[in-house]
């Protein structure tokens, strides 16, 4: 097997898994349904193209949180521009200032693909909604004869710099990995993200199961050492 790491930063992100009517929440992380999502528009994979989808669906899925961000409600309202009618009211939660390395694992073969689809999209990507563009390339690496905790550990802290300087507590850096496990156990979560079918008339999920781990990786901003401080360092020293 091997992986593509994706980075997925951006002033706003929203990745809803069970928002439903007016009320559209967020996951704390990025979902596998919305990065197969983004996969298949940078690929030109229409919505209801479900047997070019099925490969992606596959794939093995896996998130690193490098930079939580934090939770913003907005408060929208709409209308229905053909028959000028107000839409209801709604409340939308997106995550601000969020950093994350996303990661799939399947064959090596169809990632190439995938990775050369997000450096000249068909269709460009999101991060969530259409009002959320990436700030930076989404597109990482290929980890050839790699496993998901090998590649998320293997990546630099994607973090931004003024992150990153507020939590210098050592030369590593422990961040949460949250991975899609086939086998359930009694620290997992079962979450209906698992994609079936895009199409608009009938989007479709099913469960799937994950587990979080803790990673330690290199702090690139350690805080230089300094040596004890002894205060009669000062002092002159007494003659014998």
């Amino acid at each position: 097997m091997s992986v593509l790491t994706l980075r997925l930063a951006g002033p706003l992100q929203s990745w809803g898994a069970s928002a439903r009517f007016t009320r559209r929440t967020t996951e704390s992380a990025p979902t596998k349904s919305g990065v197969i999502g983004l996969l298949a528009a940078a690929r030109g994979i229409q919505r209801d193209d479900d047997q070019q989808l099925q490969p992606l669906a596959d794939l093995r899925f896996g998130v690193r949180i490098d930079q939580p961000g934090t939770r913003l409600r907005d408060f929208q309202t709409a209308i229905h521009w053909p028959t000028e009618k107000s839409m209801p009211l709604s409340d939308r939660f997106y995550l601000a200032d969020a950093v994350f390395v996303a990661a799939v694992e399947g064959d090596l073969n169809l990632l190439t693909d995938l990775h050369d689809a997000l450096k000249a999209p068909v269709y460009p990507p999101f991060l969530g909604r259409r009002s959320c563009p990436p700030a930076q390339p989404v597109e990482l690496n290929l980890h050839p004869h790699h496993d998901l905790l090998q590649a998320l550990t293997s990546e630099p802290w994607q973090a931004s710099p003024w992150h990153a300087r507020r939590h210098r507590t050592g030369p590593r850096i422990t961040l949460p990995v949250l991975l899609e496990e086939p086998q359930s156990s009694m620290t997992a979560e079962t979450i209906r993200d698992q994609p079936i079918s895009f199409a608009a008339h009938h989007r479709r999920h099913s469960l799937r199961t994950l587990v979080r781990h803790d990673i330690d990786i290199p702090h690139p901003h350690t805080a230089p050492s300094t040596p004890p401080h002894d205060p009669f360092d000062v002092l002159p020293e007494e003659s014998a």
